[in-house]
């Protein structure tokens, strides 16, 4: 608490900050509390999820609030429902005995209530945009007179379309509020909005580079090659593989979700599914299941899955590709946090093998391929984990009861003790190591065989390129060494250059995503054999 005692903070918080187990700051709340609560300028902080990112703004924001003001002093506005909850119940545990209101507002739930509390003389204010509108329009929320501003997961907030409905809530406030925005990464639109917005603000980062977002550096990764038709074969293998499964899946849509859902419970995986359809009642009861590992295996969407923070979430499964690098950031940024070890997964179709290559560079990860489990490692995986099992229950202590029948069913045998166990485990094991239950996974043939690819550049002597040019422009537009980049012929009109085949589905994807529909400047060569 050395540090915390440090920081000039009243008795009152120090004390909730104590009954919360708090005994040391993060870095993020080492760096921003002392900042905020000396009257600095705006803030945006950058830092992994789960590091006390609401803690960092909330101990000094509750320091400066004043009791029983009678208006709203702070409004914190968060891209989920989820979130919101989560900040409103920090929020409060750390006002201690401070005479502060806090409340959260958000859709799916009824508005007469949340009409009744913002009565009540609140004084902080924790919502969604779209909810935080339809108070502002009723005039039952008024932002006027508040202190403080805090867009909370402001990367996630523009990626899910609420630029609009944040700029449209800020013209509602006054020109002498603190505004704080706390961010995992920091894209250009977030300086875009702070500058616009802001004024004068600093940026406070724990996170040293940008390519490290998250949690990237920490979380083992892997792919695997895959069919579209075997995904679900391979995500049923690896949950027989793992006793201690515990999973976060990612889909694309909404369909799909429920597909892979269904599939599991057929085969007798509990899982539920966290999507669009899905009510706010249903969300809460489902994300508290999987929080309490009542269910191991969470099938989700991108949009349903913000503001999900877990821990301990062993896997995190991208059974659709990402869209985009920053979507594979946030979400294998679930895992291996808080010093816990976890593993990101991603299923990699052919066609999607350029995709997700221009992600693997674009995050500078090192994503290793990994081995399809064979059957025979699942059933071995199974046998040594029954064994085991059995094994540990073994005492001189048990039950006289399950003695005497053990004896009568040698006895009532006609089979030698062996064979006599056999059949009493396969009787109550089922069709456990029936090996016809998993279906045959199709191998992958590699993409190319080609150790070099050869690729077309509309850019030439016209352009004033040379061959040195050329290779230093590729490698600024992709980030792709100029030491890959050979052979580089240079004609009148175009160009021909020769790359290893990974880095060229990099090359070809960036161009690709840089055309924006137009016909993109770097294609791969026609004829791969000149």
């Amino acid at each position: 608490m050395d540090k915390f005692q440090n920081m000039g903070l009243s008795e009152s918080t120090l004390h909730a900050i104590s009954s919360k187990g708090y005994n040391e700051p993060t870095a993020i709340q080492e760096m921003v509390i002392p900042f905020l609560l000396s009257g600095e300028s705006n803030v945006i902080g950058q830092a992994q999820t789960g590091t006390g990112k609401t803690a960092a703004f909330g101990i000094p924001m509750i320091e400066k609030l004043k009791e029983k003001a009678g208006y709203v002093q702070a409004l914190v506005l968060t891209p989920t429902r989820e979130l919101a909850l989560q900040v409103c119940e920090e929020l409060d545990s750390l006002k201690g005995n401070k005479k502060l209101k806090v409340i959260s507002i958000y859709g799916g739930v009824s508005i007469s209530e949340q009409i009744r509390n913002l009565r009540k003389h609140v004084d902080i204010v924790v919502g969604t945009p779209g909810r935080i509108i339809d108070h502002l329009n009723r005039g039952t929320l008024d932002i006027s007179n508040i202190e403080y501003l805090i867009i909370d997961e402001a990367d996630e907030m523009l990626d899910m379309g609420f630029i609009e409905d944040v700029e449209f809530i800020i013209s509602k406030t006054n020109d002498r509020k603190k505004v704080l925005m706390f961010s995992a990464t920091i894209p250009p639109r977030i300086i875009s909005l702070a500058k616009k917005y802001m004024g004068k603000f600093n940026i406070i980062s724990t996170i040293k580079d940008s390519k490290e977002d998250l949690t990237v550096k920490k979380a083992r990764q892997v792919y695997y090659k895959i069919q579209e038709s075997d995904k679900i074969n391979l995500l049923i293998r690896l949950i027989d593989l793992d006793d201690d499964f515990y999973a976060l899946v990612f889909t694309n849509t909404k369909v799909q979700s429920e597909e892979v859902a269904n599939r599991l419970i057929e085969n007798g995986h509990e899982a539920e599914v966290l999507n669009g359809d899905v009510s706010q009642y249903q969300r809460e009861r489902i994300l508290n299941k999987f929080k309490d590992k009542k269910t191991k295996i969470l099938i989700a969407t991108d949009v349903a899955a913000r503001g999900i923070d877990i821990d301990n979430l062993k896997y995190v499964i991208n059974y659709s590709l990402p869209q985009n690098p920053e979507n594979y950031i946030h979400r294998i940024g679930r895992t291996a946090r808080a010093g816990n070890e976890g593993t990101a997964i991603t299923f990699v179709t052919p066609r999607e093998f350029r995709k997700f290559l221009f992600i693997k560079n674009s995050v500078g990860s090192d994503i290793k391929e990994a081995k399809i489990p064979n059957i025979s490692d699942i059933i071995n995986s199974k046998i040594n984990r029954i064994k085991g099992e059995i094994v540990a229950s073994c005492s001189e202590n048990t039950e006289k009861i399950y003695k005497e029948l053990a004896q009568e069913i040698l006895e009532g045998s006609e089979e030698d003790a062996e064979t006599t166990i056999a059949s009493v485990l396969k009787y109550f094991l089922k069709d456990t190591l029936n090996t016809r239950k998993y279906e045959e996974i199709r191998k992958v043939e590699r993409n190319s065989t080609l150790k070099n690819t050869r690729l077309f550049v509309a850019l030439g002597n016209n352009d004033n390129i040379s061959p040195k040019k050329l290779a230093e422009f590729i490698e600024k537009e992709t980030g792709i060494s100029k030491k890959n980049i050979r052979n580089i012929q240079v004609l009148e009109k175009f160009s021909f250059v020769s790359v290893p085949f990974e880095e060229s589905q990099v090359i070809l994807e960036t161009f690709k995503r840089k055309s924006k529909g137009r016909k993109p400047l770097v294609a791969e060569a026609k004829n791969q054999g000149k």
